[in-house]
């Protein structure tokens, strides 16, 4: 299975949001609840869902804003408007909480690593100099 390239943009168990932009972090925004997950996205790779790039979540204890990481993906979480989220990391440590994150009228429901790999390589490249739509 192909490895993909993350950013960590919010730590697990924090406020405190960055987006990835022009090859670094900066700071976003301050959000009413703590992460459940480390979040953040993948560069490069282009969801034209949410018209930003492909959002990545790695399960386990909290990362550090702005590290760096190669991996492959545990799993997808599906959504219906198509705002998937790429997982990786053990599913035991935080697929719950994940799941909880979202209301159910978004019907979150988790896929494996196959759905994920093969949606991320249905999606196209990031637009050149294209900023992010962080929601």
């Amino acid at each position: 299975m192909r490895r993909w390239d993350g950013v960590v943009e919010w730590s697990a168990g924090t406020v405190e949001r960055f987006v990835w932009q022009s090859g670094s972090v900066r700071p976003l925004r301050r959000e009413p609840q703590p992460a459940p997950v480390n979040y953040g996205c993948l560069p490069g790779i282009w969801n034209p869902a949410d018209d930003a790039e492909a959002d990545a979540v790695w399960l386990g204890p909290p990362r550090t804003v702005g590290e760096q990481v190669r991996d492959t993906p545990t799993g997808l979480l599906y959504l219906q408007d198509g705002d998937h989220k790429v997982i990786f990391g053990n599913l035991d440590q935080g697929a719950g909480a994940l799941l909880d994150w979202f209301p159910p009228e978004r019907g979150a429901r988790l896929l494996g690593p196959q759905e994920a790999q093969a949606w991320l390589l249905g999606l196209p490249a990031a637009p050149p100099a294209k900023e992010p739509n962080r929601r």
